[in-house]
């Protein structure tokens, strides 16, 4: 099985702390999605005659593409490539862009996920960071979406600086109140050339206190757990039967196909990634040319991507894959790197897996980076 991610690199304005590459120009849009494709057309043969089970828009706002352009990117998809039954196709939606009429709209479409990024549910956290709704369209938006939509998840930000516990715990309630049954939240993070990193360093914005974000992941791992979520990745809380099946294929190791500027692909052992330009992309398609890099993964590049992933989920890491796929070598290295944070408490060795404490939840990827070959 196999996932194919769609990179739609167009937003209406720029989130302070957001790094992921999208223009706020539309006049490219239909150029753009005919580049997008002409690439899956070029790359019917990557994924090997395998099935897709996943297809996932994501940006960039992809609620800012209309109806027949999402219905055209999925025709051609159902063209080139072995679609498995039922697949989950996930599209990133922005509150201001889901009325009724578009939300009626992608219920009639194959679109079956959506996931909406609210971040907040109060005016002057969104103001701070930039989004283009307000409080009130966040909820309206969900609203409506819970009518039409059963599997839809919301993107929360904590960590937020000035966000007290009671408002963090006001933004769960409100989750838990519309019956989303899945929640992907992240700590507000300083990434490098960002409106944020600047306004930081001018003073013009609170840093941010790593205490606060903890204390606030600490509550919303224990308020998910109270509303029956299961943790199964560390920034991802879903009901049962309700874990987005196109990330776990990332945590997992499953091949997939990024289309689009900037868009990642994998196939177990290389690496490519798109171009990070709009006119370079569209004009090198024209020529039938990828704009593509591509990397081969070293064994020390995959031992560590599997370890990184593996600790940030419920299936942690198999010292048994450890061995069958790297060798005694790795397998003991592994075991001797881990037996510190082990003593400390921050991880725990059980039935032949590695998996993350509660207390090393929050500090999982700098423990997987201690646990890298080099």
């Amino acid at each position: 099985m196999a996932g194919i991610y769609l990179h739609i690199p167009f937003c209406k304005q720029a989130c302070y702390y957001c790094d992921f590459y999208f223009s706020t120009s539309l006049k490219k849009k239909d150029e753009l999605i005919d580049a997008l494709i002409k690439e899956l057309e070029l790359r019917k043969n990557e994924l090997q005659g395998q099935f897709v089970e996943t297809i996932y828009f994501g940006g960039g706002t992809p609620s800012l593409l209309k109806q027949y352009e999402i219905q055209s990117i999925l025709d051609t998809i159902n063209r080139y490539y072995r679609v498995a039954a039922n697949p989950e196709i996930t599209l990133e939606a922005n509150p201001d862009d889901l009325t009724e009429e578009v939300i009626l709209q992608l219920s009639e479409s194959p679109v079956n996920r959506l996931s909406i990024g609210v971040q907040s549910f109060f005016e002057d956290d969104l103001k701070s960071m930039n989004r283009a709704h307000n409080a009130e369209e966040a909820k309206a938006c969900l609203k409506l979406a819970t009518q039409y939509f059963d599997n839809i998840t919301i993107d929360l930000i904590y960590g937020i600086p000035n966000m007290s516990l009671e408002k963090w715990d006001k933004n769960l309630k409100t989750v838990f109140d519309f019956g989303i049954n899945h929640i992907s939240s992240y700590a507000l993070t300083v990434e490098p050339n960002t409106a944020l990193e600047n306004f930081i360093k001018k003073g013009k914005y609170l840093p941010i206190d790593d205490q606060l974000a903890l204390q606030h992941f600490n509550h919303l791992v224990e308020k998910t757990a109270e509303q029956g979520f299961v943790q199964y990745e560390i920034s991802n809380f879903g009901k049962p039967d309700y874990f987005s099946k196109h990330n776990t294929s990332y945590w997992q190791g499953k091949p997939y196909l990024g289309i689009g500027p900037s868009a990642h692909s994998f196939n177990g052992n290389e690496r490519s990634w798109n171009v990070r330009n709009n006119s370079i992309y569209i004009n090198s398609l024209s020529y039938d040319v990828l704009p593509l890099e591509t990397e081969t993964l070293s064994e020390n590049d995959k031992y560590n991507e599997y370890v990184m992933t593996g600790l940030r989920t419920i299936w942690g890491v198999s010292f048994e894959r450890i061995e069958n796929e790297f060798g005694k070598g790795y397998l003991a290295h592994l075991k001797k790197s881990a037996q510190k944070f082990i003593d400390e408490g921050l991880l725990v060795s059980a039935e032949n897996i590695l998996k993350v404490t509660q207390n090393g939840k929050f500090l999982a990827d700098g423990i997987a980076s201690e646990l890298f070959k080099v």
